[in-house]
């Protein structure tokens, strides 16, 4: 494997975005490939058969552009089918955004003997208790305060700024709880979320700890990649290449807000595409180049 091969990004929509700046700013030289499933998102509340079946579809669909790493960078996707989709390519790095962000929970917890740790996620990100194993499997005795925010997703691809009054309002009562219950600290367990990230900040009057998930996945790849000794040094690498499930102009709009610039105009992918296999996939990907 090349150092100058691709890292790809998959993401439900657009809030994978927020790795791939995190990324661009920890690792300047990477090419990228993102994907983002806009014509099935959210995957918030979809069963874990469906997501990984969509999962699956895009893994064998960016193995073509002989990526060195494969990062699921939507929380949801990585704690429903990150598992068995590692099983099932297993020639290929894959790595989640959950385990990066219950590591650095607990390292932002310290000394404490029995922190408590709220996880603001989607709804099937909740049911999986992906967090909670991660969590404990290096914390045995912290607490944890787990809190659906399903809102939130939506809000974020319709495009909802921080002064939005129903973003302030959901905010507000998702984390009214979890301030009331003293909270140590807040994995935003939603890649979509750190749009939010200063909202709520000060609505949480900087008594938690916030963990953005997409800054700890961004170390988590760079660590990756410097033990694998595939880190690029090509100063000429730091492309971005997106690929969409559907053709809507206002991907580039919204992800102007994630990556403080407009990308270039998507490859669109359709989910019929993505059933293509064998020699059709191939040739669909030669028509995209």
């Amino acid at each position: 494997m090349s150092p100058d091969a691709p890292i790809a990004i998959i993401d439900s929509g657009i809030g994978g975005l927020s790795v791939v700046r995190a990324l661009r700013e920890k690792l300047p030289h990477e090419r990228i490939l993102y994907f983002g499933d806009t014509a099935r998102t959210p995957y918030g509340w979809k069963s874990a058969e469906t997501v990984t079946g969509f999962v699956r579809q895009i893994v064998q669909y960016l193995r073509g552009y002989d990526p060195k790493h494969i990062l699921i960078a939507c929380n949801t996707a990585s704690a429903l089918a990150l598992a068995t989709i590692r099983k099932q390519f297993s020639d290929v790095a894959i790595s989640g955004v959950v385990e990066p962000g219950a590591r650095a929970a607990i390292e932002a917890a310290g000394a404490k003997a029995f922190p408590l740790i709220a996880i603001m996620a989607t709804e099937a990100t909740i049911w999986s208790k992906a967090y909670e194993r991660a969590i404990h499997r290096r914390r045995h005795h912290a607490r944890l305060l787990l809190r659906p925010a399903p809102l939130l997703v939506p809000l974020v691809e319709e495009g909802r700024s921080e002064k939005d009054p129903m973003v302030r309002l959901a905010l507000r009562q998702y984390l009214q709880p979890l301030i009331a219950r003293g909270a140590d600290v807040l994995v935003l367990g939603c890649t979509h979320y750190t749009q939010y990230k200063s909202l709520i900040a000060q609505q949480t009057a900087g008594k938690i700890t916030l963990i953005d998930s997409a800054a700890a996945c961004a170390e988590d790849v760079a660590r990756r990649l410097l033990a694998a000794n595939l880190l690029s040094g090509n100063p000429s690498g730091g492309l971005l290449r997106c690929f969409v499930t559907d053709g809507s102009p206002r991907f580039r709009t919204l992800a102007a807000k994630f990556l403080g610039h407009e990308p270039e105009p998507p490859t669109l992918v359709t989910p019929d595409q993505l059933h293509l296999i064998g020699e059709d996939l191939r040739q669909l990907r030669i028509s995209a180049a």
